[in-house]
């Protein structure tokens, strides 16, 4: 009887000391890719998810993609911006949508670490609101900040490809591309990819194209390795991906 009673208190004392589901949960790694086209054409599930579930481990990543082509970045943010005004299109409603899939990818999880992945600006540049694309950037990350409770996210740019830099646009496309690298090597948490090698060869459609907007098939793949590259960097850096990922 004492034997058996012992056995039941130190089963009693181990359950007691041993931590709660909640503090032993490391939560999970949070990735948000969003953009306009070429973001949109970009086959995550492909081409960035599975290199990021074999650094942390499928079941510590959550990976939420939402993108629309053609699109300034004012639509995802949250109230007008002096000097990124364009006449008919509307004021946060991707962001709200981006928000809404977050919401409930990410509902009763805890996060380890958020990234966003932002591949845009091509809009922004071919109607000249460069000026402004600086502090819409800015804004935008804050507005995650805030709406996640995160006091720090990592993010991840697809700085423009070469393709406006001999348009009429230029000065617009090359100020984007600037804006975005120097807002990239200003933070710790932030980093930037090369796109001008991904837009020449052959499509989506086996179309042989040379300097073009959009990126060819070998393209899009090599532009998600990049960005999970990058990502994978930022979560490591920021101590995030301390819990290894379980051998199969």
């Amino acid at each position: 009887m004492r034997a058996l009673h012992f056995s039941g208190l130190a089963t009693l004392l181990l359950f007691l000391a041993a931590p709660s589901p909640a503090a032993a949960d490391p939560g999970r790694h949070l990735f948000i890719l969003s953009g306009q086209s070429n973001m949109a054409w970009l086959d995550a599930d492909a081409f960035f998810t599975p290199l990021v579930a074999a650094e942390f481990g499928r079941e510590r990543i959550l990976v939420v993609k939402d993108a629309q082509g053609g699109q300034p970045i004012q639509r995802w943010l949250e109230t007008p911006q002096r000097g990124i005004g364009n006449a008919g299109k509307k004021v946060g409603d991707l962001y709200q949508r981006l928000l809404r899939k977050v919401g409930r990818a990410t509902h009763g999880q805890r996060l380890a670490s958020v990234t966003l992945v932002w591949m845009q600006g091509e809009n922004d540049a071919r109607f000249g609101r460069s000026a402004a694309y600086g502090p819409a950037l800015d804004s935008l990350v804050a507005q995650l900040q805030r709406d996640l409770g995160q006091r720090e996210i990592n993010v991840v740019i697809g700085r423009l490809s070469d393709y406006g830099l001999a348009r009429g646009s230029a000065a617009h496309w090359q100020r984007i591309r600037e804006i975005q690298v120097q807002f990239a090597e200003s933070l710790p948490s932030a980093a930037w990819v090369d796109t001008d090698d991904l837009n020449d060869g052959m499509d989506r459609d086996g179309k042989r194209v040379a300097n073009d907007l959009h990126y060819t098939a070998t393209g899009y793949r090599v532009l998600g390795e990049r960005f999970a590259t990058r990502a994978i960097e930022l979560v490591r850096r920021d101590g995030g991906g301390a819990q290894p990922a379980p051998q199969p």
